[in-house]
């Protein structure tokens, strides 16, 4: 099939995706069959009017799928499909970590019949990603990265970006650098609790901001920076975990014009920055050459992958950085970066932010419709509320209270940074609990916020 001519305007994915796609299709179809010849990578590179390195990447795609074989001096044939195996075992029932703050988890078939077979065409490259690979991230994994950090206003070069083993190893690696043993980090104060046991581990002090509605209170920030001499300033600026606030974009310039004033390098953790279908300019838009930016893939699409994209304020401040990192963790993984790259290139990636922001709206209206009006803070896409408990609740009356029901119940203790915590809590309503469990959960909060400990005790 010399002439065989695929075409690319029936995909929106990437075109070399796009050519292994169709030669897919078209040996299903007939259109193609075993021992056909496609035509030689730079005779349909010209036909398409495309670069031959997309024609050569979709080929290598087709072969990694068992669809061509590549024969020395004759060219790319198709070949007899591999034969399935199937292997039946018993689903894994792996216990879920309810102190975390947890997006639902997709339920749709089609979404996870979509991303098994990302992971099963990934896999057909496995032994070369059983490999170690130099730190950063491969070429593709970056130009992935590049993609999904373009939804976000961030466009750096390949030399500020890294690919790296999940946020909370970034944040070690980049406090790591700013930072000695004694130094100051600010933060809100209320913070994710990471940041915490990260200061601690390096001995840093960790001290507080007061928040309004708006976030950290620039003038507090810049009577701290004269005082305290920080190091960095970090800040989960949507969505914050435990808050659920998002800083406006003139509390977020505001904020950069103090940390410029005093040389303060800031630490944004965008873990959340990409639920909001149109989020507010990330820091690292704003004030590039300040900030360290860490976009981390556990709330958008699942930490099990624990890859996190790091953009450096410039090239040179990546070199300490890659250092810091590669002697601690060597490299992020490549088999699941592999996958992150392939869902985010055929659009799997996006498929699952869908669901995320779509069921995480369906139960925030649950929240509202069943709780008592005013009884708790949050944001018709965070994934947890946060709970300023009525007297005399406790927090830890109410956590332990909330234990039969199955979800994330944290009380506020591990996100305070400085003083006596607050009598309050977050209540997670992600993770692997479908929409019924969390309505019966909410409906026993209800019931436990309308009445003192002692009466709604009487009724477990």
């Amino acid at each position: 099939m010399l002439n065989w001519t695929p075409d690319l305007t029936r995909s929106d994915k990437p075109r070399y995706l796009a050519i292994a796609d169709i030669i897919a299709e078209d040996i299903r179809s007939g259109r193609l069959t075993v021992g056909d010849r496609l035509p030689p990578q730079r005779r349909l590179a010209s036909r398409l009017d495309v670069d031959f390195t997309t024609v050569a990447r979709g080929y290598v795609e087709a072969q990694k799928r068992g669809l061509v074989e590549s024969r020395v001096g004759q060219g790319t044939f198709v070949r007899t499909p591999p034969r399935p195996t199937t292997v039946t075992r018993p689903p894994r029932i792996e216990p879920v970590d309810l102190s975390m703050n947890l997006p639902p988890e997709p339920n749709d078939p089609d979404l996870i019949a979509r991303m098994q077979d990302g992971v099963a065409e990934v896999s057909r490259d496995l032994v070369s990603l059983l490999r170690y690979q130099g730190f950063g991230g491969s070429p593709a994994d970056k130009d992935a990265a590049s993609a999904w950090l373009g939804r976000r206003a961030l466009v750096p070069s390949q030399e500020r970006l890294f690919v790296t083993p999940g946020a909370h190893s970034a944040l070690l690696g980049i406090f790591g650098i700013l930072a000695k043993p004694g130094d100051v980090i600010l933060a809100e104060a209320l913070t994710y609790p990471g940041a915490r046991a990260i200061a601690a581990q390096l001995g840093l002090k960790l001290a507080g901001l007061p928040m309004d509605a708006e976030g950290v209170d620039p003038d507090a920030f810049a009577e701290a920076c004269v005082k305290l001499k920080p190091k960095a300033l970090y800040l989960n600026p949507t969505l914050q975990n435990p808050t659920t606030l998002t800083i406006p974009e003139a509390r977020r310039v505001a904020l950069v014009a103090v940390a410029r004033r005093y040389h303060v390098p800031i630490v944004e953790d965008d873990a959340y920055g990409f639920i909001p279908a149109h989020g507010l300019p990330p820091f690292a838009a704003i004030a590039p050459d300040l900030t360290w930016h860490v976009a981390g893939l556990a709330k958008c699409i699942g930490a099990g992958l624990r890859t996190a994209y790091v953009v450096a304020p410039d090239t040179r401040a990546g070199w300490p950085f890659a250092a810091a990192l590669r002697a601690s963790n060597v490299m992020a993984s490549p088999l699941t970066a592999a996958i992150a790259t392939r869902w985010i290139e055929d659009g799997t990636a996006d498929t699952i932010l869908r669901f995320i922001r779509a069921e995480t709206a369906a139960r925030q209206l649950l929240a509202a419709e069943i709780l008592p009006a005013g009884s708790f803070r949050a944001d018709p896409i965070s994934f947890n509320l946060w709970v300023e408990l009525p007297e005399p609740w406790t927090r830890s009356s109410f956590v332990g209270h909330m234990q039969s029901t199955g979800i994330g119940v944290v009380a506020s203790d591990v996100f305070t940074t400085d003083g006596a915590p607050p009598e309050a809590a977050r209540v997670c309503l992600g993770g692997p609990k479908d929409r019924e469990t969390i309505r019966s959960a909410l409906e026993y909060m209800a019931h436990a916020l309308s009445n003192s400990p002692h009466i709604a005790s009487a009724f477990l």
